[in-house]
């Protein structure tokens, strides 16, 4: 972008941003021409086919030609002119039409329009703009179209009205685009055509089925928020229509099914409306212009819309029949002030998270190990009671029985008890899944291998009264230090010690000296080297376990904004070692 475009550009960015030049609140056209004066409104398109069920106070509907614009508006109903034929005014990217045509026709349609709508001060939506997503630099003949939709449009707005732009691709707006994006925006509402298949979201279930339209429509906004297009300038449009491989109903049965997406759609829009503040919510598809648009569900699909947004506009459940769920908050964001997320029964709270984020230094981070936690916690709880006698152990074994010298470990890691008490819950409740996780015997070749890689290893042999996790379950052997407790090799040979850890207790007695694994003959320590390998192996299948477990669980998460954790392994003892099991 040259220097001069790129001022321009920054200059509209600060004009335009919400709370700058332009209030943060209604669209400039909201209350002319006998409009809502409402930050955010409904608009459909309208067919003659279905005038009785849209043809009501309360609804926007789009009409142009003939007497149906009036008639819309005799049943109590408002109106905004609709565009069909934007190409055969200005062309297409590779055949733009002659510029020198282009103010003369956007004065034709004016006149029209203002004469159909009864005002001087029509809402004009055009249908479409072709090649959003052409990168630049664009070809002579592109860049042509798009100076003629935009002196199209500007003409329009000079005449007083108001265009509203549909795109209907991902725009592409790097560059030179930018600049292009933000003058249409000027004079403009563009509008996204944001498409899902209804029979993809009926698969996905009412948690996932919002989350991916909330998600998607959040996109589409925010590729346009992301270039200080402000959203009183932005408009979301969905499809009914009914063509197989298109983004309506695709062929979904029942219809009881498509009502439910039909009312999915709403629910994601007035979300998503809730949070970015964009201008109009559209619906359009509902014309029967071809066998393959004409589908008997239409009309009872164009209630249930209505009844989703207002239910004084149409009694849905009434026409959709009893096998429609007329649940309105299913799959909706509805959280108690102060939680992050729901998943089931369960919740998680964001001053849990905040908290545990002065211990990791990172919200995601955080996030991750308190939702992990609540996932392996339904299938394999820890009570407070052994969380406390773990505690107990650790303060016996690494803080010599001190409190405050614990209490004070635990403020210079940010963390306090019942940080500690959760993470020695977590540290519990993986050794008691990876107990169960499978660990077959390693080959020679991994033996020989880890033989090699650690050398400097310290191993000391011990016996104990009781089989312990170290020791690969025995009560004799050769036990590692990256395993075994670290007292272990600090306690005195040949004398029998009280081990504690945050497993429990065991009274084991060192054989003889700390040494190098390296030092000891192979078919000495291959036992210990075999619990290792396989020690290791039960980590690893545990990983795999809770991730698919969290994954899975992710299907009944309902969080703030859509904002999920990221399933996956955080060891927290990394922040706080003391809290270790293996010591």
């Amino acid at each position: 972008m040259r220097k001069g475009s790129a001022v321009v550009a920054a200059l509209f960015v600060c004009l335009l941003a919400p709370g700058r030049g332009m209030a943060a609140d209604n669209p400039v056209w909201a209350g002319t021409c006998n409009l809502p004066n409402a930050a955010t409104q409904w608009m459909d398109f309208g067919v003659p086919q279905f005038s009785s069920v849209f043809g009501r106070p309360g609804v926007v509907i789009s009409a142009s030609s003939g007497a149906f614009p009036q008639q819309m508006r005799d049943t109590g109903a408002r109106t905004v002119y609709w565009d069909m034929h934007l190409k055969a005014r200005v062309g297409q990217p590779a055949t733009p039409a002659d510029p020198s045509t282009i103010v003369a026709k956007a004065n034709t349609l004016y006149d029209f329009a203002s004469t159909q709508m009864g005002c001087p001060n029509p809402v004009i939506v055009e249908n479409e703009l072709f090649g959003a997503s052409l990168a630049t630099p664009w070809s002579d003949a592109n860049a042509t179209y798009r100076q003629n939709v935009l002196t199209f449009l500007r003409q329009l707005s000079a005449r007083g009205a108001y265009p509203m732009l549909l795109v209907n691709s991902t725009p592409y707006t790097a560059g030179d685009a930018a600049a292009w994006w933000q003058q249409v925006a000027g004079v403009a509402d563009l509008v996204r055509e944001t498409y899902v298949p209804a029979t993809i979201l009926w698969k996905q279930g009412p948690i996932v089925a919002n989350r991916t339209l909330r998600n998607k429509y959040r996109t589409a906004v925010q590729q346009l928020t992301d270039i200080g297009i402000p959203p009183q300038r932005i408009g979301l449009i969905v499809t009914m229509s009914t063509t197989v491989g298109f983004g309506g109903r695709n062929g979904l049965q029942p219809a009881s099914a498509w009502y439910d997406v039909v009312k999915w759609q709403v629910l994601s829009l007035r979300q998503v409306a809730a949070e970015t503040g964009i201008s109009s919510l559209w619906s359009w598809g509902w014309g029967e212009y071809t066998p393959a648009e004409t589908d008997p569900d239409k009309s009872t699909a164009a209630c249930v819309w209505l009844w989703t947004r207002n239910p004084t506009l149409c009694d849905g459940p009434t026409a959709a029949g009893p096998a429609f769920s007329s649940s309105r908050t299913e799959g909706q964001i509805r959280l108690r002030s102060g939680l992050q997320c729901s998943v089931g029964r369960d919740s998680l709270a964001n001053d849990a998270i905040q908290r545990l984020q002065l211990v990791t230094g990172d919200r995601d981070t955080a996030y991750t190990a308190l939702y992990s936690r609540l996932v392996e916690a339904r299938e394999t709880p820890v009570t407070t009671k052994s969380a406390l006698a773990a505690e107990q152990a650790v303060v016996a074994s690494r803080f010599h029985g001190s409190r405050s010298a614990y209490g004070a470990a635990l403020s210079a890691a940010h963390a306090n008890r019942a940080i500690a008490l959760g993470i020695l819950a977590d540290e519990l409740r993986r050794a008691q899944i990876e107990s169960t996780m499978p660990a077959p015997r390693p080959s020679e070749a991994d033996i020989s291998t880890f033989y090699t890689s650690y050398p400097d290893l310290l191993v000391r042999r011990v016996t104990s009264r009781d089989p312990v996790p170290w020791l690969d379950g025995l009560k004799r052997g050769y036990a590692l230090s990256q395993i075994a407790p670290a007292e272990l090799f600090t306690a005195k040979a040949g004398r029998r010690s009280l081990v504690r850890t945050p497993l429990g207790s065991y009274s084991v007695t060192p054989l003889g000296d700390s040494v190098p694994l390296g030092l000891l003959p192979l078919g000495a320590v291959r036992p210990a080297i075999v619990g290792a390998i396989r020690s290791f192996a039960r980590g690893a299948a545990y990983e795999r376990w809770t991730t698919v477990r969290q994954k899975d669980a992710l299907a009944t998460a309902i969080c703030v904004r859509d904002d999920l954790p990221q399933p996956g392994v955080v060891d927290l003892t990394t922040y706080l070692p003391f809290l270790s099991v293996a010591g």
